[in-house]
């Protein structure tokens, strides 16, 4: 069909690194790690002896679960303390690990009768340091409240503990006919609770739309150990009973209570999937295009919109140089920009001769260069472990990286991609700017590699990347959350008299601020 390519050479899965794997291998300066952090709350408690004790008691069962529930070992500490991007270091002397709710209501209870500060943690994936100590805090991990607890057939409603790993529930889902509404390039390592407290979104938000549409319940521990069940395990698509306090805690980053357990309605699995990887010429306005007719002429079949510049697929090729999983439209040299588009739908040969006269049309129009479309499956995962592995290769490209998680409109989607190349040349150093993003809801991912650890490209690029997104009418977090990262940056998306109130609720729910203090507008 016309200049399609109808081959993709196969990728292996000792070609894509994990994130824990990821972890363990970079090799980081102190420099980059040297983050500015706001100082330590005198109110805050620091841990005794006697505080020690007393946690062990709230969250252990017995002398065999000690070591597990309970790790005060400064090298096994490292890894909790540590953020995914090794930028946010914490220095906290004990991490604990229940296993059922009432453990971590007797811990919070005791915590705040202390006025001992706690950060709730998942898979520790994130990218904005939020679930990592800022201080002294006890980290609070729910790596073993990773139980799902029920399956409703009816309703397609899965309903699992918040310690429960995203790619083990979207497979669980999958025995029984249905996909799991979100799907994240971490998926083999975060964690449910972890994705509801951040809004996580992802590839299939525009197919599926966002969790808060799709949560159907879930079980809370405030600050002072009190347990709220909101929903859970009812599976009601509808509730219109009063306020509905589940969406407090839905991006809340664990500031307002620690999520445990969490019931979410999931879609019946496509019958058919078809992935293919345009190649487009260097003009983002084309790209904006494909993605206005994709959306009208694919519909309700339309999966996932994604794109990726040149600059961010070049970096992937020179890491992966000689490996199966790079790009197969390496061939067409004219390429600036490229799409990865997925269909799925019910009926296999009526959706790929609909993608296949999409795609034909596109290209007899000039909007698309080049273009593979996947074969089987295995073709189809090769071409999603190049997408998701451009976070990784940014990560490893240079010892220092900054990473914009940013919403915009169309009309300046991209701009701030070549607004920021153009402010970093009057510099003068190496900079590689690349990036990518979820053409379907407007979610660009800006990405800043450095050379070397300067802090000068820190002060040029902060606050001016937030203070245009916030000209231009957009927001500066999309999915990723504030964190520490963007700590005190909220006012370049929500109005004061917005953040005063969210000031309240918080300090309605957590009086004393010990659930993860220094984050979002606690700078």
């Amino acid at each position: 069909m016309h200049a399609l390519v109808n081959l993709i050479r196969r990728a292996t899965p000792s070609n894509i690194l994990s994130r824990h794997t990821l972890l363990r291998s970079l090799s980081i300066s102190s420099a980059q790690t040297a983050t500015w952090a706001p100082e330590r709350r005198t109110d805050l408690s620091r841990l005794t002896d006697g505080d020690l004790d007393a946690i062990r008691q709230c969250v252990c069962d017995d002398t065999a679960s000690s070591a597990a529930a309970f790790i005060t070992d400064a090298h096994e500490l490292q890894a909790f303390n540590t953020d995914w991007m090794h930028r946010y270091i914490g220095t906290s002397p004990l991490c604990v690990r229940p296993q059922r709710t009432e453990q971590v209501a007797a811990l919070l209870t005791y915590c705040q009768q202390r006025r001992l500060a706690v950060t709730p943690q998942g898979g520790n994936t994130g990218l904005v340091g939020g679930s990592v100590p800022v201080h002294d805090e006890i980290i609070l991990s729910t790596s073993r409240m990773n139980r799902v607890l029920h399956w409703e057939p009816q309703t397609g409603t899965v309903t699992v503990e918040a310690g429960a790993v995203l790619q083990a529930v979207d497979a669980y889902c999958g025995q029984h006919g249905y996909r799991f509404p979100l799907d994240l390039g971490a998926k083999g390592s975060c964690q449910i609770g972890g994705n509801v407290a951040t809004h996580a979104s992802g590839s299939r938000f525009l197919r599926y739309g966002s969790l808060r549409g799709r949560v159907t319940g879930m079980e809370v521990v405030l600050a002072d150990g009190t347990v709220l069940d909101l929903g859970l395990g009812r599976a009601l698509r509808k509730d219109n009973t009063g306020y509905d306090l589940k969406q407090w805690f839905i991006g809340s980053e664990g500031t307002l209570g620690v999520v445990t357990k969490v019931s979410v309605a999931c879609a019946p699995a496509p019958a058919a999937v078809h992935t293919a990887l345009l190649g487009l010429r260097r003009d983002f306005n084309a790209v904006l295009a494909l993605s206005r007719r994709a959306q009208h002429q694919l519909g309700e079949i339309l999966y996932a919109l994604e794109f990726m510049d040149r600059e961010a697929v070049t970096l992937l090729e020179r890491q992966q140089s000689g490996a199966s999983v790079g790009n197969p439209l390496a061939h067409q040299p004219d390429c600036g920009f490229y799409v990865l588009l997925e269909t799925g739908g019910g009926v296999a040969e009526h959706d790929r001769a609909r993608l296949e006269s999409f795609l034909g049309q596109a290209m007899d129009d000039g909007l698309v260069l080049d273009g593979v479309l996947a074969q089987d499956q295995s073709q189809s995962e090769a071409l999603w472990r190049m997408r998701e592995g451009l976070s990784e290769a940014v990560s490893r490209a240079g010892p220092m990286t900054f990473k914009y998680d940013l919403s915009l409109p169309p009309s300046t989607y991209y701009q701030v991609v070549e607004q920021t190349r153009q402010r970093l040349q009057t510099t003068g150093d190496a900079m590689q700017v690349v990036s990518w993003g979820h053409l379907g809801d407007g979610n660009v991912h800006l990405n800043v590699v450095a050379p070397t650890c300067d802090r000068r490209l820190q002060a040029a690029l902060e606050p001016w990347v937030y203070a245009w997104v916030a000209r231009h009418g957009g927001s500066v977090s999309a999915e990723h959350g504030i964190g520490q990262m963007k700590a005190g940056c909220v006012q370049y998306s929500q109005s004061a008299a917005a953040i005063e109130k969210m000031r309240a609720l918080k300090r309605m729910l957590d009086p004393y601020g010990i659930l993860n203090p220094y984050k979002l507008f606690d700078a």
